[in-house]
């Protein structure tokens, strides 16, 4: 009987030996299979940790090494750690799809250095274009303060660049911008590396010459444009060539009309295949009144745009509308202890549209804001697509112009039954190729110029090109203070301190006219992060912690009290 028992139990373990073995070779010859293959798996909702189809393209078309010299390391505090973390696993993708083209060092600075040297190698960061941060920290109602350096130095054959790893963004707290930096590491990393390869950028024009928004409330937009291209207003003057070099021109804000000459040269620009961002309001409003008096009337502007942009295929409506979803502004309701009470109140001349269409432009985006914003029809134009881009919400009301406008109706709450219009168009995609709107009426100036009849013929036909409307100037308008010379971030509404996404939503649109979709694409990820609560981190700090170390063992003692009682009683059988 004994004998038997051993015999079998021999026999067991010589089984469970040649399992193992069998067990090893398949995970041995798996690795070795995998060594010639590459694959990688993301197992989250949102896959953030796939990346776009546009910039694998990019790291597979890496022909030199592109170096990153990290200068974020060491000590930080755990949203920082994160942001830290976060950055160099995506550096780790980047060089896995590279072909380890990508290579990279995390640096502590000043690590092992004198005070001297420490202060020359931060001055030579700063002079390179890396910016430091002071974090202040309160941690147990004791105040911390630390210097970081959350940044790159990139070398690319001979060329440096600097990547941004966390991008402070006004009035919000370091934990907001950490959470939105971690977001944006894929399209800033990529966007980096496209800055060292770009051997020349493609040029973007403001149109000026007719009152448009001027250089101040427009210096966001235009910032953040000369990341990927030049950038320049000009004024078209009747100058023939005037758009010649242009890869795309922006309207923004007109205020008086367009001359036949400038209404001539921008259609033969769009026939030749040049793309446009219209940005106009069709109704004209006087803020300083509307502050300083409590009313205004909205007017319709005399533009001279109606026949060109009807030609291309939609029309601009002489109307203002008002959103039951909108934003709020602050009216003084009277004075407390000497000082103006300031109150919020629904304004419906400040609609917040948000985007629910797939179209790439628009995919992912949050709301953005419009002040006295119009509405656009589309009319049938051979041979044109057109996309509709952004509606108002279920709840719209029209107003004809000329429109009173007073500050005085927001005491009368509005109500949803007054809203009766839905998903009114605001803005407008058009692609194809255009008619030129001087067809059978060309100014005889053009007909007559030599230098223009020797460069260009006239074309009543165009290329196949793109163009957006859309009908509201100030969508672009930044507001400036002037006590600080300092601009408004783009979309940041001062008096309910909310941040919209105006810019993103302009970046796509110049983005997509010329054929950048890439960067497009990346912009319009979205990532979900799913952050710790900090009151039940601060509340309940003893027994997570309790629950994290002795959890582990439990199961592990648990699991060895079931293996003990599973082997004894089989082997009592």
């Amino acid at each position: 009987m004994v004998t038997e028992k051993k015999i079998k139990l021999q026999r067991n373990k010589r089984r469970d030996i040649m399992s193992l073995c069998i067990l090893l070779g398949i995970v041995v010859l798996i690795n070795f299979i995998g060594s010639f293959y590459f694959k990688r798996f993301d197992l989250t909702s949102e896959k953030r940790y796939t990346l776009a189809e546009s910039t694998k393209t990019l790291l597979q078309n890496l022909d030199d090494e592109v170096l990153f010299k990290v200068y974020f390391d060491g000590d930080f505090n755990p949203s920082f750690t994160r942001l830290r973390n976060e950055a160099k696993e995506i550096l780790d993708e980047f060089r896995a799809y590279s072909g380890n083209q990508i290579q990279y060092e995390f640096i502590v600075p000043g690590e092992g250095l004198s005070n001297d040297e420490k202060m020359n190698l931060e001055k030579q960061l700063y002079e390179k274009g890396l910016v430091p941060e002071q974090v202040y920290e309160k941690n147990n109602d004791k105040m911390s303060e630390s210097r970081i350096w959350p940044g790159a130095i990139v070398s690319h054959k001979g060329r440096q660049a600097v990547w941004k790893i966390f991008n402070r963004q006004d009035n919000t707290d370091y934990e907001v911008s950490v959470n939105n930096s971690v977001k944006e590491l894929e399209y800033s990393l990529t966007n980096t590396i496209r800055k060292l390869q770009r051997d020349k950028k493609q040029e973007v024009t403001f149109i000026n010459g007719h009152y448009e928004l001027d250089t101040l409330h427009i210096v966001e937009f235009a910032r953040a444009l000369s990341e990927y291209y030049d950038v320049n207003r000009t004024p078209i003057l009747g100058k023939l060539d005037a758009l010649d070099q242009s890869a795309a021109v922006i309207i923004a804000g007109p205020d008086s009309a367009f001359t036949v000459a400038d209404q001539f040269i921008i259609d033969q620009y769009i026939m030749r295949g040049g793309k446009v961002l219209w940005l106009v309001d069709p109704v004209g409003i006087n803020r300083d009144t509307l502050i300083q008096k409590g009313f205004t009337l909205g007017l319709p502007r005399p533009l001279n745009l109606d026949n060109m942009l009807f030609k291309y295929g939609v029309r601009l409506n002489t109307v203002l509308l008002q959103d039951f979803q909108c934003s709020a502004i602050p009216l003084n309701i009277g004075f407390k202890n000497g000082q103006p009470n300031f109150k919020l109140f629904p304004w419906p001349f400040a609609p917040l549209v948000l985007p629910d269409g797939n179209h790439p432009i628009v995919k992912n985006l949050d709301l953005i804001k419009f002040d006295y914003v119009s509405s656009i029809d589309t009319i049938t134009a051979r041979g044109i697509t057109k996309t509709v881009l952004l509606n108002t919400s279920r709840y719209t009301k029209i107003t004809p112009s000329p429109a009173r406008i007073y500050y005085s109706s927001v005491q009368i709450p509005p109500k949803e039954s007054q809203f009766m219009n839905s998903y009114v168009p605001v803005a407008v995609l058009l692609e194809g190729e255009f008619t030129s709107f001087a067809e059978n009426r060309l100014p005889s100036i053009f007909l007559t110029d030599s230098a223009f009849n020797a460069k260009h013929k006239y074309l009543s036909k165009g290329k196949k090109t793109k163009m957006i409307v859309v009908a509201d100037g100030d969508v672009a308008r930044n507001d400036f203070i002037r006590t600080s010379n300092k601009s408004v971030p783009l979309g940041y509404d001062r008096a309910t301190n909310q941040q919209y996404a105006n810019k993103t939503f302009l970046l796509n649109c110049v983005n997509y006219l010329l054929d950048d979709e890439g960067m497009l694409q990346l912009r319009s990820r979205e990532v979900t992060l799913r952050l710790l609560d900090k009151k039940k981190i601060t509340t309940q700090r003893g027994k997570w912690q309790m629950i994290n170390v002795l959890m582990p063992v439990m199961l592990l003692i648990l699991f060895g009290l079931i293996q003990f009682f599973l082997r004894k009683r089989k082997f009592a059988k």
